[in-house]
C-alpha cells in the first residue's frame, strides 16, 4: 500500500501533516485554504471565500479567520482540537442556582426571559461579585437545558443599497444618496410597544406607541417619542425635536453614560405612510432645509425596523404588563401584572438605549461602537437650534380665550401665565408637548407668524408630570363620580391618594371601636307595663339602633375661589 503524500503548508511553520491522519472534515478544510492561497486575483479570492463559506457552512468571517490560523500555524491552525472533559458541566452549584433561578423568576407573571438575557445577568453578577472567569454564554445554554437552534447560513451577498463597503441609498423620487457620515441621513419608524401601560391611579392605559430616529451611517438611535397617539405628522415632528436638541436627563434616570447625538440631518428617509405625506411635515423641513425622501421598497428599512426587534427581546420582555407579539398568545396576566406608568417606561427605554445600545457595537460597523461612530464621522460644527425655534415648528398647536386674570383653560385644566391679564378676551395659540401638559407655551398671532408671549403652569401641578392621555382619563373618571372638574381635584387625586386610603382606614377602624364602646354603656331599657281598673296594657319598647353620621366635607366655594385664585 503506498504511503498516502505530505500535505503541503505555509512556508511560515514546518509541520508535515500526512492526509491519513486527518479526518474528512479535516481534509476538506486544508484543501479549501491551499485552493484559497493559489487563487490568482483579488476577485477570483473573494469569489472563493463565498463558495467555501457555503460549502464548509460557515461565514465568511470564519472562513478569514480560518486562512489567518493556516497561514501563522498551518494545519494545526485548521484542525479542531477535542477536549478531553467535552459534555461536562463545569460550574459550581452556586452558579448553576442563579441561573435556574434567573431564567425561572424571569419567566414569570407574563414576562418572558430568553437564554441571552439570561446569560447578560450572569455577566452583569459576575462583574458585580468581581468573578473574572464567569460561566460563558454556551454554559449558560446547557445549564437552562434548552436546545440550541442551528444557526441557518447567512447570505454573503451584501444587502439592498451596500455597493461594496459603500452605503448608497436609491430614494424613490429618483435621488442617490451615498451615506459617508453622521447625520448625513436619518431615518424615521414607529412601532407598536407590546406592553401595557397605566395610568397615575393604575389603570390600563393601554399599548404605547414609539417612534424612533435611527441614525443610517452609525446604527446610533438619535431621538424618541414614547406616547398613546397614534403616528402622525406632529409624533414625528416631536421625535424630530427631541433627537435635534441636545439631550440632559435628571438623575432620576439613573444613566452611567451620555445621550450626546444632537444636530439637524441633511435628509429624513422614510416609508410612504401618510404622517410622512403631510403638509406639515414638509413645512417643518423646509424651515430646517431637510430633504424629505422615501425609499423604494420596504425590505430596505431594515436600518430603522431592526432595533424594534432588539428593544422587544432585550427590554420590553423582561417587564410587567408584556403583551407578546401575537394577541393569541397574549399572557392573561399582562393586564394584571401591568404597573409601569408611561414616565416610568420611558426611563427605562432612555436607561436601555443610553447604556447600553448606543454603547454597542454594530455588526455591520466593526469594532467600533454605535456612539463612537457617531461622534467619529460627524461633521466639526453641528448646527444648534434654540428651543423657541422648535417649538414654533414642531409641537403640537392649539387656540384658547384668554379669561380675567390672565388664566386659560386646556385639557380641563386651568393654567396661569406671566403678562397674559393684558390679553383677556383675546385668542392666542397654545402649543404644548402631549406627554407632559403640566406646562405649555402661548404665542399670539401676528400677520401669520406666532410671537412668543410665555409659559403657562397648570395651577396646582408646578411640580408634577401629566400627560394629555392620562389627564382625558382622569376627567373620565372625575365625571363618573359626577365631581366638578378643577385643577384641585386633579391635585388631590395625583398627589394624596395613599394618604386619602390611610384616612379612611382611620376613619373606619374609628367607628368600629365607638360603635362597640357604646353597646357596653348604653344603659338597657326595661318594658313598661300600664295599669288600670279595667284593663292592663303592656306596651313594648324596642332598642333603639345606633345611628352612625357618616363624615361629610363641606366646602365653602368662595373661601375655595379666593384660595385658589379662581374668580
Amino acid at each position: 500500500m503506498e504511503e498516502a503524500e505530505p500535505i503541503p503548508v505555509p512556508e511560515s511553520t514546518p509541520i508535515t501533516v500526512r492526509s491519513s491522519e486527518l479526518t474528512i472534515d479535516e481534509q476538506q478544510r486544508v484543501k479549501a485554504m491551499q485552493r484559497l492561497v493559489n487563487a490568482p486575483d483579488r476577485p477570483t479570492y473573494l469569489a472563493l471565500q463565498q463558495e467555501i463559506a457555503q460549502q464548509l457552512n460557515m461565514t465568511v468571517r470564519n472562513v478569514q479567520l480560518l486562512m489567518k490560523a493556516w497561514q501563522t500555524e498551518g494545519v494545526a491552525g485548521v484542525v479542531r482540537q477535542g477536549r478531553s472533559d467535552r459534555g461536562e458541566r463545569r460550574l459550581d452549584e452556586d452558579w448553576t442556582d442563579y441561573i435556574l433561578q434567573t431564567y425561572r423568576t424571569g419567566n414569570r407573571g407574563g414576562r418572558r426571559m430568553s437564554r441571552a438575557q439570561v446569560a447578560v445577568r450572569v455577566a452583569a453578577r459576575a462583574l458585580e461579585i468581581g468573578d473574572n472567569k464567569p460561566p460563558s454564554r454556551a454554559s449558560v445554554y446547557r445549564v437552562l437545558q434548552s436546545e440550541m437552534d442551528q444557526q441557518e447560513v447567512r447570505s454573503r451577498s451584501r444587502s439592498i443599497g451596500w455597493q461594496g463597503e459603500t452605503l448608497l441609498l436609491k430614494t424613490r423620487e429618483g435621488l442617490e444618496v451615498e451615506v459617508k457620515e453622521s447625520n448625513q441621513v436619518w431615518q424615521c419608524d414607529h412601532t407598536r410597544v407590546d406592553l401595557l401601560v397605566v395610568d397615575q391611579v393604575g389603570e390600563v392605559l393601554g399599548r404605547p406607541w414609539l417612534t424612533t430616529i435611527v441614525d443610517t451611517y452609525s446604527r446610533c438611535i438619535i431621538g424618541i417619542h414614547l406616547g398613546m397617539e397614534a403616528p402622525s405628522a406632529v409624533v414625528v415632528c416631536l421625535a424630530l425635536r427631541h433627537a435635534i436638541l441636545p439631550k440632559q436627563y435628571s438623575s432620576a434616570y439613573e444613566l452611567t453614560q451620555l445621550w450626546g447625538t444632537y444636530g439637524i440631518p441633511q435628509y429624513l428617509y422614510t416609508d410612504g405612510g401618510k404622517e410622512f405625506n403631510s403638509k406639515h411635515l414638509e413645512q417643518v423641513a423646509n424651515e430646517l432645509k431637510i430633504v424629505l425622501c422615501q425609499r423604494r421598497y420596504p425590505a430596505e428599512g431594515g436600518i430603522v425596523e431592526r432595533p424594534f426587534g432588539t428593544l422587544n427581546s432585550e427590554l420590553f420582555a423582561t417587564l410587567p404588563g408584556y403583551t407578546g407579539n401575537s394577541t393569541k398568545r397574549r399572557p392573561k396576566q399582562a393586564e394584571i401584572n401591568a404597573s409601569l406608568s408611561l414616565l416610568q417606561l420611558e426611563k427605562q427605554i432612555v436607561r436601555y438605549l443610553v447604556d447600553r445600545y448606543n454603547q454597542g457595537i454594530d455588526p455591520r460597523i466593526g469594532d467600533q461602537t454605535r456612539l463612537g461612530r457617531w461622534e467619529t464621522d460627524r461633521p466639526a460644527q453641528l448646527p444648534l437650534m434654540s428651543d423657541r425655534e422648535l417649538d414654533i415648528c414642531l409641537m403640537r398647536r392649539d387656540r384658547r380665550v384668554v379669561y380675567r386674570g390672565g388664566y386659560i383653560q386646556f385639557a380641563n385644566l386651568n393654567y396661569r401665565g406671566e403678562h397674559l391679564e393684558g390679553y383677556t378676551g383675546s385668542w392666542v395659540v397654545l402649543r404644548y408637548n402631549p406627554r407632559d401638559i403640566t406646562s405649555i407655551l402661548i404665542y399670539r398671532e401676528d400677520g401669520g407668524k406666532d410671537i412668543f408671549l410665555s409659559r403657562a403652569h397648570a395651577t396646582g401641578l408646578e411640580t408634577e408630570m401629566l400627560s394629555y392621555a392620562e389627564a382625558q382619563a382622569m376627567s373620565r373618571r372625575l365625571r363618573q363620580a359626577g365631581k366638578t372638574i378643577s385643577n384641585q381635584s386633579m391635585f388631590n387625586e395625583v398627589r394624596s391618594r395613599d394618604r386619602d386610603i390611610e384616612e379612611q382606614q382611620r376613619r373606619k377602624t374609628k367607628r368600629s371601636v365607638q360603635s362597640a364602646t357604646s353597646k357596653e354603656t348604653r344603659p338597657k331599657i326595661t318594658p313598661l307595663i300600664a295599669t288600670s281598673s279595667t284593663e292592663a296594657v303592656e306596651s313594648e319598647v324596642e332598642e333603639v339602633p345606633e345611628i352612625v353620621v357618616p363624615d361629610v366635607r363641606v366646602i365653602d366655594y368662595e373661601a375655595a375661589k379666593q384660595e385658589f385664585e379662581l374668580w
